[in-house]
């Protein structure tokens, strides 16, 4: 029984050993990388051992170079890893300057030209939400907010979609670092609060932002489904509470997801919802069971979130 144990150990473990191939030691360096970006959580250098099968040693020195570039930083006990502030910065210019901007900005000026209200796309980048895209509506009261603008995810509804898809651990190390600020009298400030309102949006899946970040302005806001599991790319409608509210959103939600879907082209936003500016996301958390009624058819400053201007 024991050879049996031990012959059978080494072959399943083999089988699972990430590959760190390249013909040169910066391929290599790129192929870890990829292993990191993979990762939801700190890591360590022994971690990486069992998981490529690479010499310590070895190892060891491709993290110090990673870590001398900015690509990687030292957290907690300074014996754990995390993505480094350069590494983030390049996922956020990839998603904002994606080849593919102007196929999912057709799709967003498609929305707007059906919803009549102004739409944009998210991802998460820290505790805080990107906006990737942007299509104002023609209305003559509206609120800007243009590409590369952030606001805090506890007050947003793209936000919230990210909390959401995270198991209540990685929430807790996401957010600790970050206060839950009140904006309006109808932030959320709470962790017992914002965990409530993160269930309801699991169960529903869509989101509200209702005068949380700004009062007068009401957002809502689906994930863009990934075939490979993980989104990190939020849509979503903004407008002023005059003309938008609870009752009328309701009925928006089926061109919302529509939007969103890839049958309806949107490949091209799906494109950006495999990569991600943000960490520590889990994996289809956040359900799609809010589509009731929906048709068949069919790089700034991290340091504080740019206010909407209300034109």
């Amino acid at each position: 029984m024991n050879e049996t144990t031990q012959t059978s150990h080494p072959t399943a473990a083999s089988a699972e050993l990430a590959r760190i191939d390249g013909d040169t030691p910066t391929l290599r360096l790129f192929a870890l990388l990829e292993v990191i970006a993979q990762k939801n959580q700190l890591f360590s250098l022994q971690s990486l051992v069992e998981e490529t099968g690479l010499p310590k040693p070895t190892l060891h020195r491709m993290l110090q170079q990673l870590e001398s570039a900015g690509m990687l930083q030292r957290d907690g006990d300074g014996r754990h890893y995390s993505t480094g502030l350069r590494l983030r910065r390049m996922a956020e210019q990839l998603l904002l300057n994606n080849t593919v901007h102007g196929a999912r900005h057709a799709v967003l000026r498609q929305l707007v030209d059906e919803v009549g209200e102004s739409c944009n796309l998210t991802a998460l980048s820290g505790s805080e939400v990107l906006y990737l895209d942007r299509v104002e509506t023609p209305a003559p009261l509206r609120f800007y907010l243009h590409p590369g603008s952030r606001v805090p995810a506890h007050c947003s509804a793209s936000g919230k979609l990210f909390l959401a898809q995270m198991s209540p651990s990685q929430r807790r190390r996401l957010l600790e670092h970050a206060v839950l600020e009140k904006y309006t009298a109808r932030t959320l400030t709470t962790v017992e609060a914002l965990e409530a309102e993160l269930e309801r949006v699991s169960r529903d899946g869509y989101a509200f932002d209702d005068e949380e970040f700004l009062p007068g302005l009401f957002c809502v806001a689906v994930l863009v489904p990934n075939p490979q599991g993980r989104s990190n790319t939020g849509i979503a409608i903004q407008a002023p509470v005059m003309r938008l509210s609870h009752d009328k959103v309701l009925k928006l939600l089926p061109a919302l997801h529509d939007a969103a879907e890839p049958r309806q082209g949107a490949q091209a936003v799906a494109g950006a919802a495999t990569g991600g500016a943000g960490h520590g996301e889990d994996r289809g958390r956040c359900s799609a069971s809010g589509r009731k009624g929906r048709r068949g058819g069919g790089l700034s400053d991290a340091s504080a979130p740019r206010r909407p201007v209300l034109e």
